[in-house]
């Protein structure tokens, strides 16, 4: 049955990209716009659902074939999505070159699996346990990226305000 719990958590992570991508392109860094941190939220949901759909798969016994192709192809999607959107906001040196080394290694790895697959070796570059935390790794530090935005942009609120009687006063 490919439209089971986990499939359909994979397909929402992927339908989500998206408009994660309009809120983060129409948020822009205007405090008063909820975009920000509206984009963020949905980014942490889907990274959610990344753990949750495989965890259910296996529970349930709802592992399929289309699950197993979508939810690497979404984990690489949603990670270099959101690679690219922070280095259009943030297009220093670190960050172009982490974003070039994440995508490249994906990118790599995908090529490396497929070629294995191949010559009927494909067990030899499974997913393992270190693969699995990087990924969690990835998506909880972008994740950290946009809600350290989103408190920047409210801190910086709060010292306006605490400070607008004193720049709004005649002199």
């Amino acid at each position: 049955m490919i439209w089971n719990w986990p499939n359909i958590l994979t397909w929402l992570r992927i339908m989500a990209i998206p408009l994660i991508v309009v809120l983060f392109v129409f948020g822009g860094h205007n405090p008063e716009n909820l975009a920000d941190p509206i984009a963020g939220l949905l980014f942490a949901a889907a990274a959610i659902t990344d753990s949750l759909d495989g965890y259910l798969a296996r529970r349930l016994g709802q592992t399929t074939r289309l699950g197993t192709f979508l939810d690497p192809v979404a984990d690489k999607l949603m990670v270099a999505v959101a690679l690219v959107l922070i280095v259009s906001r943030d297009a220093s040196a670190v960050m172009v070159l982490t974003a070039a080394v994440i995508i490249g290694r994906e990118i790599a790895i995908s090529a490396l699996r497929e070629w294995m697959a191949g010559i009927g070796q494909r067990t030899a570059v499974a997913v393992s346990r270190i693969g699995k935390f990087k990924t969690i790794v990835q998506m909880v530090g972008q994740w950290l990226t946009v809600l350290a935005a989103v408190l920047t942009l409210i801190s910086m609120v709060l010292y306006l305000r605490a400070a607008w009687p004193h720049l709004s006063a005649q002199t």
